[in-house]
């Protein structure tokens, strides 16, 4: 759900209000059950800790096995938080800062650099995929979440890795990856409607799936999610509201023990208002398939190819983006030996792209192709029974700045079966981009930026160091630490001796510094609690003879540190009560207070297969800010919804 301000209406009913109210005194935080409460047994805390992820080193291996800082939200969890905008899930994740700025739009970041506004910097160092598709823009290096959305019920997990990912996944992954990984559709058999109200958004769902065949599984969905304008201090509405329908499909097949074949596509049209110009329209679509075969003994093989397409287009001023992306990925990997696991790759990445923006923002040339290569080589070798010892390499072929080396080095120690420590070194760059190198920005008449064809890529150097610990079946640890070093970042920089236009420059360095912590309780049968906690200092300075135009932090305007407590309640056989109080510090400059926020979500199955939730957000305020102005308030929030499974 975005969350999405919106004060109770009359609309909501008095049983609504009253669940709402006791969500708020219970205030017991998060987690999750997704089906029927009946048919489906949460995760152990022991089960959790041996999820199978495949974000960090590119092979399935159990979280506690995993050398890298990875949090893993559960379907489970999904489905028990009320959520239902990808952003919205995302706050989950401990290892993510998550800043709403309108009805539509999210800025999201690991380890910070979440962008400035004033300065035209955005968010660019996080790579998101969606079941092996890339969908941050090449065009900018940041991701439109206003048009990524998945079912929630379809998730089966999102794997959240804070720091570099660029030996696996190449440019962009420079401060973090997020792999949504959706379920296959041999596990979303039946049917499935959802309607929810409230406030000022409503939401319709429909899932259905079937078998074909022994072998051949298939779901189809649609989904609306409407959010209506959001309210105004003197009473009256901000006319930006938005609506996205969306439908789409999945097929599994799989022949044989060996093999496994995927084909899924999504379409979307939706329009966005805009307050005081015409409204943005948002259309595209995609169409993925995959191929996985085994071998006895562990080797396997993977092809994938996609093709992705997506539009934005404003009548009032004519601008319009169009983007088409067609890619092509294998990857294999085998034993070699006793000691040694490969996994190696390679792929192929068209992106062709129209740019045709109004007066004041325009691209030179307005149309081009981005054709991106790469190949890569990872291999795990155990130096002993208990110590392993990573090393990966990838090399990048990227339009604007040529071949790129991206190493990749991490080390674990298990010094007992419930314990892991381990470190890691890593390069990774921010490619640059054609609004780096090609945008042309106007006052009137005036020439007042360009882009630099110059434009260097921005690089980091990151070393990191952590552990991981299940200390019994009812409580789990993990912590790591992280100093990055950064060179490049991109600087407004003046003309000499004439000041405008401005252009581009890669005149900051730095580095930070963090922690990053979360844990698990399962305090009883019925009642499970975790907390987290991020730190993380930033120390940006200029290179000798740059400008200072705009400030060190024109990169970035990051919270010192945050914190979550999350709970999850089972009363009884067919209530949840799932809560999620959050903690963000204040941002330097410009300036936004510090606030605290709680979400929460009370489930009641009313009969078998039908269920009722009410879910509240931001319900310690009436709203709230949290990122700096042109951003509207986050305001309080509660939303019903009844679900029938058929």
């Amino acid at each position: 759900m975005g969350a999405r301000g919106l004060r109770v209406t009359e609309g909501l009913s008095l049983c609504a209000c009253t669940a709402a109210l006791l969500i708020g005194a219970l205030a017991a935080p998060v987690a999750a059950r997704a089906e029927n409460l009946d048919d489906l047994q949460r995760l152990s805390i022991d089960q959790l800790a041996n999820v199978d992820v495949s974000s960090v080193t590119k092979t399935s291996e159990a979280i506690s096995s995993a050398p890298g800082a990875i949090y893993v939200i559960t379907h489970d969890e999904i489905v028990r938080s009320g959520m239902t905008s990808i952003p919205e899930i995302l706050r989950l994740a401990p290892n993510l800062l998550v800043q709403q700025t309108g009805p539509s739009q999210y800025v999201i970041t690991a380890r910070g650099f979440s962008g400035n506004s004033a300065a035209q910097s955005f968010s660019n160092k996080l790579l998101v995929l969606i079941d092996g598709r890339s969908v941050y823009s090449p065009l900018y290096s940041g991701v439109y979440w206003d048009v990524q959305a998945v079912l929630p019920e379809d998730i089966d997990r999102i794997e959240v890795i804070s720091g570099p990912g660029a030996a696996l996944w190449g440019a962009n992954a420079v401060n973090g990856v997020v792999n949504i990984i959706t379920r296959k559709s041999g596990d979303t058999q039946g049917g499935l409607i959802q309607v929810g109200g409230g406030g000022f958004e409503q939401t319709v769902n429909f899932r259905y799936g079937g078998r074909l065949s022994d072998d051949l599984t298939y779901r189809i969905y649609a989904m609306d999610d409407r959010d209506l304008d959001t309210p105004s201090g003197n009473g009256t509405r901000l006319d930006d509201g938005w609506t996205k329908p969306q439908a789409g499909f999945r097929m599994d097949w799989d022949p044989g023990q060996q093999d496994d074949v995927v084909l899924q596509g999504d379409a979307y049209h939706g329009v966005e208002s805009n307050p005081g110009s015409a409204a943005t329209e948002l259309s595209g679509g995609d169409l993925l398939t995959r191929w996985s075969h085994s071998w006895e003994g562990g080797a396997s093989l993977q092809v994938q190819a996609y093709f992705d397409t997506t539009e934005r287009a404003t009548e009032d001023d004519g601008g319009k983006l169009t983007l088409n992306t067609f890619d092509v990925d294998i990857q294999h990997s085998f034993a070699l030996g006793d000691r040694n696991a490969l996994v190696w790759g390679g792929g192929v990445r068209i992106n062709q792209y129209a740019l045709f923006g109004p007066p004041q923002f325009l691209f030179y040339p307005q149309t081009g192709s981005l054709n991106l290569g790469d190949v890569f080589v990872q291999d795990t070798i155990s130096l002993t029974k208990t110590l392993d010892l990573i090393l990966g390499v990838k090399l990048e072929d990227d339009p604007y700045s040529g071949l790129a080396t991206l190493p990749n080095a991490r080390l674990s120690w298990r010094p007992t079966s419930h314990i892991m420590f381990w470190t890691a070194a890593s390069k990774a760059i921010r490619a640059p981009t054609p609004f780096d190198e090609s945008v042309v920005e106007k006052i009137g008449s005036i020439t007042y930026l360009t882009g630099n064809p110059d434009f260097e890529a921005e690089r980091v150097i990151a070393y990191e160091l952590g552990a991981r610990a299940e200390f019994s079946s009812r409580f789990t640890l993990s912590i790591s630490a992280y100093d990055n070093q950064y060179a490049d970042l991109r600087t407004v920089d003046p003309t000499p001796g004439l000041f405008i236009p401005l252009t581009w420059g890669n005149q900051l360095k730095g580095e930070t510094d963090g922690v990053e912590t979360w844990a698990d309780l399962q305090l009883t049968s019925w009642w499970r609690i975790s907390a987290s906690y991020t730190w993380e200092a930033e120390h940006l300075s200029f290179v000798p003879g740059a400008s200072g135009l705009l400030g060190v932090l024109q990169n970035g305007d990051d919270p010192a540190d945050q914190a979550s407590l999350k709970s999850s309640m089972d009363l009884g056989n067919r209530v949840t009560l799932d809560a999620d109080l959050r903690h963000v510090a204040a941002l330097p400059n410009p300036s936004v207070p510090a606030y605290t926020e709680l979400n929460a979500r009370l489930g009641w199955e009313i009969v078998r297969h039908l269920q009722l939730s009410v879910v509240g957000a931001n319900l310690l305020n009436p709203e709230h800010m949290e990122a700096p102005a042109p951003a509207i308030p986050v305001p309080r929030s509660v939303y019903a919804e009844l679900q029938w499974r058929f």
